[in-house]
């Protein structure tokens, strides 16, 4: 039964980060103890594996169209300087790799970066994996990158605008910040958590908080603040008739946001 109690419960931002940083402990050691599901195709995150790759494709298309290339060429992504925040286990940074980008992935998980590291290694793939926190990466200019990624992240940290601001930082400016997230509505907690966790058992149950969702004027405000500006959005669904994923004009589940670095940022 829907607990309406959840769909009237608004986040808290003023919530203070742990010692941990802007991830509480529990948070972390619940991706800890799920690390090594990353790349496992009939694991707990086979269909996650899925919904990645029609998500990839959609940034890569998005950073060749903001960037002005042709997705089609061998390496489109060639010169590009591509950090992920909140990367796991190199599920997004692998394609980015193979696109011709240069790519950085962080996490707070260190045995989520082990598994990439790992993963890397056995797909004969430079990536670099740094096991911190967003917050401790630095922003100096030479170290700010061309696109900043942060998928699937805000929604399990306390302090969203934080995490926004440090993605805005390390981006170069001109660069395009890319948030993917779960929109805080009655059809993401059917779908998203009934649903996916506790139904489907897509995901393993308490991977989501709904009232840690974020809608998409809330993120474009964070995004607004932290001197970036949106520049297109879109939706993911999933078809239990084809059981494939595709781009959607409705942002009420998945959604993803591309923001661009203004220089008065």
């Amino acid at each position: 039964m829907l607990d309406k109690s959840k769909l009237n419960s608004i986040p808290n931002d003023s919530t203070e980060p742990t010692s941990a940083g802007n991830f509480s402990p529990e948070e972390i050691a619940k991706f800890d103890k799920l690390a090594e599901s990353w790349w496992d195709p009939n694991g707990k995150y086979k269909t996650a594996l899925e919904f990645n790759r029609a998500r990839v494709e959609y940034f890569i298309t998005q950073i060749c169209l903001f960037y002005d290339r042709d997705p089609k060429k061998v390496a489109p992504l060639q010169g590009l300087r591509i950090l992920d925040v909140g990367c796991g286990g190199g599920l997004v940074c692998e394609p980015l790799a193979n696109a011709g980008a240069s790519v950085v992935g962080i996490d707070v998980s260190e045995m989520s970066i082990e598994v990439a590291k790992r993963h890397a290694l056995k797909s004969q793939l430079d990536i670099e994996y740094r096991h911190e926190h967003a917050h401790h990466t630095s922003t100096s200019d030479q170290n700010r990158y061309d696109v900043v990624i942060n998928a699937e992240v805000i929604e399990h940290v306390p302090n969203k605008k934080d995490l926004v601001k440090e993605c805005s930082q390390l981006c170069n400016f001109n660069g395009c910040v890319i948030m993917a997230t779960l929109n805080r509505t009655c059809k993401s907690y059917l779908i998203g958590i009934i649903g996916a966790e506790y139904i489907m058992r897509y995901l393993p149950i308490g991977t989501h908080s709904w009232r840690d969702f974020v809608t998409p004027v809330e993120l474009n405000n964070m995004a607004s603040m932290a001197g970036m500006q949106l520049i297109t959005e879109m939706g993911m669904s999933y078809s239990l008739v084809t059981k494939t994923w595709k781009t959607t004009a409705s942002l009420g589940v998945n959604y993803v946001q591309l923001y661009k670095k203004l220089a008065t940022g």
